[in-house]
């Protein structure tokens, strides 16, 4: 059982990674910080594409990493 929780934990923790170094960043110095908040606010949303797919995988990938760590944890 504890094996099977420790493959999973893996494959967790390498689709987090994969995932988070697949999106874009959104920093574009300073004129970005200066004006990134209003366009933020009023446009551009990421609602379609890869990008809003690759977010909802790390975010799903993230929360079963923490779950299979407790799980682990109290295990022992």
């Amino acid at each position: 059982m504890q094996t099977v929780l420790m493959a999973i934990l893996g494959v967790a923790s390498l689709v987090l990674i994969a995932s988070i170094l697949l999106q874009s960043g959104n920093s574009a110095g300073l004129s970005g910080s200066i004006g990134g908040g209003a366009e933020q606010l009023f446009g551009k949303k990421k609602s379609k594409g890869y990008e809003a797919i690759l977010s909802k995988i790390a975010t799903v990938a993230a929360i079963l990493f923490i779950i299979l760590s407790l799980i682990l944890v109290t295990l022992e």
